[in-house]
């Protein structure tokens, strides 16, 4: 299990001004089963990812991975954990099979196990016709497939996407939806941060609604409708956050 415990986190702005982002936040993410992180921006939803990442320590409270606090070793964390955004940035000199094997050199992982991996990851992302070709001439889509490729070689337990769909078309967008789809069956831990309510109640089985730092729901996605039945994920966010 995944455990975030009662996590703050509070930035110093100038003129020794403080900013609560994150405020007493609490919620589990367990194998198999994908937890979606929900809010409008500037609601704590990036700073609380990255802080269970270990890009961020917080001001208060901690991220407990089966047992262990991930602050303890937060090396041996980050190997075991795949991050990606909307703005996952790639090698533009590099092809796909480039940066997978660097990234997966990085990691130690054989090369036998780094082009079996990435041949299957390749097909899974339809990215056949992408392999020979310099990422600088790519689409937005498409470096996003390189960025989910780069991120699955090392075979990571735990997925944060960030708004993994962000600005795609809808082909692109669908093959990603099917590739988290098909993590959740190989019982990742998965987190995943949307604007996209549609895509937040096709994918997810536990929700977080945070905004201005609280985490206003938390619990299974089947107990929200029950809390607000009838209405859809969309008009219960906007009940949630008062807007």
């Amino acid at each position: 299990m995944l455990e975030i415990k009662n996590v703050s986190k509070n930035f110093v702005l100038p003129k020794k001004k403080i900013k609560q982002a994150v405020n007493d936040v609490s919620f589990e993410v367990n194998p198999g089963r994908i937890y979606g992180l929900l809010g409008p921006n500037g609601a704590g939803k990036t700073t609380t990812l990255r802080i269970i990442g270990t890009i961020f320590s917080p001001s208060m409270g901690d991220v407990i991975f089966k047992g262990e606090s991930v602050f303890g070793d937060p090396v041996a964390h980050r190997k075991r954990l795949g991050f990606i955004s909307g703005n996952t940035g790639v090698y533009d000199r590099l092809n796909p099979k480039e940066i997978a094997t660097y990234f997966g050199s990085l990691n130690e992982i054989p090369r036998k196990t780094i082009d079996e991996r990435f041949e299957r990851i390749s097909e899974m992302l339809d990215m056949k016709d992408l392999l020979g070709k310099q990422c600088s001439k790519f689409s937005t889509g498409e470096k996003q497939k390189v960025s989910i490729a780069r991120m699955m070689i090392s075979d990571p337990e735990i997925l944060i996407l960030d708004e993994p769909t962000l600005g795609l078309d809808v082909i692109t967008s669908r093959t990603i939806v099917d590739f988290i789809n098909d993590s959740k069956k190989n019982g990742k831990y998965i987190i995943l941060s949307t604007h996209i309510m549609s895509e937040a109640e096709y994918l997810c089985d536990d929700v977080g609604i945070i905004h201005k730092g609280d985490l206003k729901f938390n619990g299974t996605l089947e107990a929200l409708h029950g809390k607000y039945p009838g209405e859809s994920l969309e008009k219960v966010f906007f009940n949630l956050i008062g807007e």
